[in-house]
């Protein structure tokens, strides 16, 4: 976090937008601070990806009041644009090009771009800087997407579901990417389905559902908010399983010590996690 934490970077306030009969947001507010990691969940067709196209003047928006870095994105210039970067969940890269050229190219659209071959590096395409784009796998593809998005050096950047596609190593190269970038003073929006990049990633989330924001917070604070109760599983003397959901579970376990004696066999005590309570707010309980 910066010292500038307290500014915001995105003030948004009664955000809405309607798609004929269908509203993707109805009335969304929220604040990102300088500096800071934001995390947006939600399910598809929440509003989330509307929400990013907003704030980086790709769509308009039908009622509300929209801020970034000082600016109204309807109406943001060249100059305004080129602090934001932006990773789409689509392919944006030429095939024909290799990664180098690619990178190197985008470069020359901003003022004070990073280093090109430091960028390649960053995400991991060192081996693949001279191979085509058409011969890159899937997930070097989004390496190479990741890459474009902060080739400007943003002050803001906005991540769409930035690491679909990418093998578990690739994530966690990327997440050491981003809290690099997040150390540097970039002020980040990420969007994601993985709940644990989230919960790894993010200092504030914010759930959204029917094209609402539901509930805001850290993981930790969302998870003690509307989480409810613990499970305490246990075995039996006579080897059966057995597991109860409680809301006292110091109370439970307690008694449970007097009935064995002392130790539990197999206790084990589990409390909500996010997961739990994303399904719970996005009313997806059933789903799992």
């Amino acid at each position: 976090m910066t010292a500038h934490a307290n500014e915001l970077a995105v003030h948004v306030r009664g955000l809405r937008k309607q798609y004929g009969d269908v509203t993707a947001l109805d009335g969304i507010d929220l604040g990102i601070r300088r500096g800071e990691v934001f995390g947006l969940l939600g399910p598809n067709g929440a509003g989330k990806s509307t929400t990013v196209e907003i704030l980086q003047g790709n769509r308009s928006r039908d009622a509300g009041e929209v801020t970034v870095l000082g600016a109204d994105p309807a109406t943001g210039t060249r100059a305004w644009r080129s602090r934001v970067g932006i990773v789409w969940q689509d392919e944006s890269a030429p095939a024909e090009l290799t990664v180098r050229e690619t990178v190197r190219h985008f470069a020359r659209y901003y003022p004070r771009p990073r280093d090109p071959e430091e960028v390649i590096g960053l995400v991991g395409l060192d081996a693949k800087a001279d191979s085509r784009i058409k011969a890159l796998s899937g997930g070097q593809r989004r390496r190479l997407d990741v890459a474009l998005g902060v080739i400007g050096d943003p002050e803001l950047l906005l991540l769409d579901e930035p690491t679909t596609g990418f093998d578990p190593a690739a994530r966690r190269q990327f997440w050491d990417l981003i809290r690099l970038l997040a150390d540097e003073g970039t002020t980040i929006l990420l969007t994601t389905h993985y709940l644990e990049e989230a919960e790894a990633l993010a200092d504030r989330l914010a759930v959204v559902a029917r094209g609402r924001i539901v509930a805001e917070g850290g993981s930790v604070e969302l998870r003690e908010r509307y989480g409810t109760g613990a499970t305490v599983e246990w075995t039996e003397a006579d080897g059966s399983p057995r597991a109860e959901h409680t809301d006292t579970p110091t109370r439970t376990v307690a008694g449970l010590m007097r009935r064995f004696d002392g130790e539990i066999p197999g206790l084990v005590v589990r409390r909500p996690t996010l997961e739990d309570v994303y399904l719970r707010l996005t009313g997806q309980e059933d789903a799992r």
